[in-house]
């Protein structure tokens, strides 16, 4: 047997594979954190990619708008707020002409102490406003040419002289990346432009680590194009959630050297798909709901066989955690009925509901959480069991005793990509 540990809650647990049916784990690659985020941040800063430096873009009469993108727990979003002030000041442009502006996700997204000191801290010094996707007081940037999505966004954003997005880089199930563009579209937009935006989810290229022909991509860019972003900070961390590298400078060159990185650390190619693979959501608190920790399912989907056995490890301590999303699972219940509903009338959350009705049709899925059964078998159509060893010996008797398994610990980042060993070959 071989013993395999996994992030649950808090906490660790162990799952024990037989050797014969084990083909290994997928993890990240291990990349060094840098030992100083702030020098990192500075540095990136003084190198700008395809732009000139932030201190030499403002001017001190600049009415500036800095949005902060949706980021994951760790990343250094004060050390990017506060030396990117420091640029503008630098430039002469005083904190009264300044504007935060917290995202769409970011604001919706519950914080914790410290980040509201950090933001009760920034108030201070400038003006700090959350965006309201429902707002009436939206500007029309103009409409995107790929797929004509009409872009209203934040009147404060729209009509600042120089516009900074700031964020972190990771994969994203249909956008195919966070960070870059998606700090205008969805983080500044309205409504129906987010929901025209994400109804292209559907379509096959709209998937995690991928931008080619991706529509939710395209899209976004054509609509950050719009608005004339004129600078971004980004950040990549690795597994630990260290800083790893900084990229600041134009929308669109330094979010793809950002995104070249988060392959290098996170892409995973496998030559063999299994027929079980035994996935962590990545612990807290990204197990926190089921809502959160169908990310990790999602991401594991390319290394199973269609017919295979996908067991969620999540603990799921806060339920269920996005009403569209059950709401979704109980009234429209098929996939046929889900899709149509993204296509016509599109809600956030109703993402989870589509992907996870897309994956029933091809993979069973085995769910080891705190959940109550009701809830995992009877809404989410998901077969449970309160121990993985169990899920394991379930899954077994699903399979075959002679099934092969892949662990991967952090569903969460990582991203399996098959590829066979013909086309290594090529």
């Amino acid at each position: 047997m071989v013993d395999v540990w996994l992030p649950y809650g808090k906490t660790d647990v162990c799952v024990r594979i037989p050797a014969r049916n084990l083909l290994g784990t997928i993890e990240p690659k291990e990349k060094p954190g840098v030992t100083d985020q702030k020098s990192e941040i500075e540095r990136a800063l003084r190198e700008p990619i395809g732009s000139k430096c932030l201190s030499e873009i403002a001017r001190p009469e600049s009415k500036v708008a800095i949005v902060i993108d949706e980021t994951s727990p760790n990343t250094p979003g004060a050390q990017m707020l506060f030396l990117v002030l420091k640029e503008l000041n630098t430039a002469g442009v005083r904190d009264e002409n300044i504007t935060v502006i917290l995202g769409y996700e970011t604001q919706q997204a519950a914080k914790s102490e410290e980040e509201q000191q950090i933001i009760d801290q920034v108030a201070k010094r400038v003006r700090v406003v959350t965006h309201d996707v429902s707002a009436s007081d939206l500007v029309y940037m103009g409409t995107t040419k790929t797929h004509g999505n009409k872009v209203q966004l934040n009147r404060l954003f729209a009509e600042s002289d120089l516009r900074v997005l700031l964020g972190d880089v990771q994969y994203h199930n249909y956008a195919g990346y966070g960070g870059g563009r998606k700090g205008v579209l969805p983080a500044v937009a309205g409504l129906e432009t987010i929901r025209f935006n994400h109804a292209l989810l559907v379509s096959a290229s709209a998937t995690s680590g991928n931008l080619e022909n991706n529509p939710v991509h395209i899209d976004m860019t054509e609509a950050a194009r719009l608005s004339k972003v004129d600078f971004i900070v980004n950040v990549v961390e690795n597994k630990k959630g260290e800083l790893v590298r900084a990229f600041a400078g134009d929308l669109e060159a330094a979010f793809l050297e950002a995104a070249k990185l988060v392959d290098e650390i996170y892409c995973i190619t496998v030559d063999r798909r299994a027929d079980i693979i035994v996935v962590s959501a990545g612990g807290h608190p990204w197990d926190l709901t089921l809502y959160q920790a169908l990310k990790g399912m999602e991401a594991a989907k390319d290394a199973v066989k269609r017919g295979g056995v996908i067991i969620l490890v999540a603990e799921c301590l806060e339920g269920y955690g996005n009403q569209v999303f059950y709401d979704w699972m109980t009234r429209l219940s098929e996939i046929k009925n889900v899709e149509r509903e993204v296509k016509r009338n599109f809600a956030i959350g109703g993402q989870r509901a589509y992907y996870l009705l897309k994956t029933l049709l091809n993979q069973q899925i085995i769910l080891v959480s705190a959940m109550p059964d009701f809830y995992a078998s009877n809404i989410f159509k998901l077969k449970t069991a309160r121990a993985i060893n169990d899920a394991l010996n379930e899954a077994f008797k699903t399979a075959g005793s002679a099934s092969r398994v892949w662990a991967m610990p952090l569903g969460n980042n990582t991203l399996p990509v098959y590829r066979s060993p013909e086309d290594n070959k090529a």
